[in-house]
């Protein structure tokens, strides 16, 4: 059986995303019988449990400082300590053997880690969306859209990297397709709005767009003519204020839900941040009013809004204005630009450890079975 290890961190300040889509990808791998770990130096009790759910190995890195060397990264406190000692233990969590594959989440990691990595694992698969520091990979995924999106990477990955780049490489989890599947077009009148900010809001803008709805469309949500679905996460600082908010203007309120692909298979507009959450809403073809909230995001939502997949918005005046033209007119769906980069993933790192061993008896018979085939003959 194939090891893989996540080396990935979640917190309020790192965000829930990273995790969330090492998840999707491990559930994946999982189904097809990889033995899965997660290395984690940060990550809240409700994640730990899920990967123990799962059925998932898992590991709780020290966060005890024992050495003085600083690292250069923008992002190098995310890790909490020096990359030295995060690759150490790193490889005291693993343990015995080698991994046939180290998947890395984290803008506090860079070339240095993973070189020291080298003598654990057989592969080193990057996930980044910075593209602002040096990777010794051999993968590379970057999910995001961007106008120079085949050139980003130049210099910063070895000659020999697998590049997966673009949102045809998206992680989306299995009930976006299942969703996908059974999507009813929409007409383009906005009666369903869905609210979501992903799994940390710290600057509660939950709370601002409920306010611009509140101001823009009055009229409409006091006779009903309009439904409103607030989505936020156990840990949101205005968590009670959100919830009886909603309760008092008959908002619909869901805490850590797991119907995601639901609830935006059913809206008709959403307002939302940035994030894994953009290619989710855009695989399931939802007309949207984002915000960047990290700014990392700036340059992949301000191209993707330049050509035409949703609307963005920088503070309360013009969010209120586009809720206006987008309640007045006719909001069609964004253009169908999203894959799952899932299957496509599964298929590489499965096809990555290929391997030949000597014929068997029971070889003949089985290539005997397949050469009957009208298909497989037809194919040849």
């Amino acid at each position: 059986m194939m090891r893989i290890a996540f080396r990935v961190d979640a917190s309020s300040n790192i965000g829930y995303g990273h995790f969330m889509r090492c998840m999707t990808l491990a559930d994946s791998l999982a189904s097809e019988c990889f033995q899965i770990m997660f290395l984690c130096r940060q990550l809240p009790l409700h994640f730990q449990k899920m990967i123990g759910n799962k059925g998932y190995d898992f590991s709780l890195l020290t966060n005890v400082q024992v050495d003085d060397r600083l690292d250069d990264l923008q992002f190098s406190h995310w890790l909490g300590v020096s990359q030295y000692q995060d690759a150490i233990n790193s490889i005291e969590s693993v343990g015995d053997g080698i991994l046939d594959f180290i998947v890395i989440d984290h803008y506090g990691i860079d070339y240095r880690w993973e070189t020291f990595l080298r003598k654990k694992a057989r592969m080193i698969l990057v996930i980044d969306d910075l593209a602002d520091r040096r990777h010794d990979c051999d993968v590379l995924i970057d999910q995001n859209l961007y106008n120079d999106m085949n050139h980003r990477y130049k210099n910063l990955v070895p000659s020999a990297c697998r590049l997966f780049l673009g949102p045809k490489f998206a992680f989306l989890r299995p009930e976006f397709h299942e969703q996908r599947k059974k999507l009813k077009a929409r007409d383009g009148n906005v009666k369903n709005i869905l609210v979501y900010f992903g799994g940390v809001d710290n600057d509660n803008n939950t709370l601002l767009a409920i306010e611009a709805l509140m101001n823009v469309a009055y009229e409409k949500l006091l006779h009903d003519e309009l439904k409103v679905i607030v989505v936020i996460g156990k840990q949101h600082p205005a968590l009670a204020e959100i919830k009886s908010i909603c309760i008092k203007h008959n908002f619909i309120c869901h805490v850590q839900t797991e119907k995601m692909a639901e609830l935006m298979s059913k809206a008709d507009l959403a307002i939302g941040a940035g994030g894994i959450s953009t290619f989710e809403r855009l695989y399931l073809r939802l007309p949207s009013i984002l915000k960047v909230t990290e700014s990392n995001q700036l340059l992949p939502l301000t191209y993707m809004n330049s050509i035409g997949l949703f609307e963005l918005y920088s503070n309360q005046k013009v969010l209120e204005n586009l809720l206006k033209d987008a309640l007045q007119r006719k909001n069609y769906p964004p253009p169908d630009c999203v894959e799952d980069g899932n299957s496509k993933l599964v298929t590489y790192i499965s096809d990555s450890y290929l391997s030949l061993r000597k014929t068997r008896k029971f070889d003949i018979r089985r290539t005997f079975e397949w050469l009957q085939s009208k298909q497989l003959r037809k194919d040849f």
